[in-house]
């Protein structure tokens, strides 16, 4: 069981790099005006992992994911706006499956972990910048965070519903 525990978060891992690399080609600064903005497809991996598996295996795909990004095409401060930003998108979206199906929906769920993941980013920025006024920033981050973090939702409900016969207790 610990194999396939260890194996299924390194596939969930390497799968959550990829998708990082994948949104880095596409950059919604074209689309969106609002620079910095992410389609978070990374997150979907995060989600998948808290719904299937424990959230000390979604906490390690999460790290481990953030620290490889970082590495191949990051630097310091993306590494600080990604942990901070993961990190409490991840809390948020543990706290809110729990409660899922008394008031909140998976969709409910991943736009409250698109949110919290700008309000984590946003920590960072004021942290790393040594200034608040960055905090001006954060409503246009959130308004982004609905439509955004819905694709994500809708997103991991498609593949949890085509994944439904796989075992996954790990």
């Amino acid at each position: 069981m610990k194999a396939k525990r260890l194996t299924l978060c390194g596939m969930l891992t390497a799968l959550a790099v990829v998708l990082s690399l994948v949104e880095r080609l596409f950059p919604l600064d074209t689309v969106v005006p609002v620079p910095g903005v992410k389609l978070g497809l990374a997150n979907v991996v995060t989600l998948f992992a808290l719904t299937r598996l424990s959230v000390r295996d979604a906490l390690a795909v999460l790290l481990c994911r953030v620290a490889l990004s970082s590495l191949l095409m990051g630097s310091v401060t993306a590494f600080l706006f990604s942990l901070f930003g993961g990190l409490l998108s991840l809390a948020a979206m543990w706290l809110l499956l729990r409660a899922e199906g008394r008031f909140c929906s998976l969709l409910g769920v991943s736009v409250a972990g698109a949110a919290a993941h700008n309000i984590g980013q946003i920590i960072a920025a004021v942290i790393w910048m040594q200034t608040g006024a960055v905090v001006a920033y954060l409503p246009f981050l959130l308004v982004m965070s609905v439509p955004l973090g819905l694709v994500t939702g809708l997103t991991c409900s498609v593949v949890l519903s085509h994944m439904q016969k796989i075992d996954f207790n790990v």
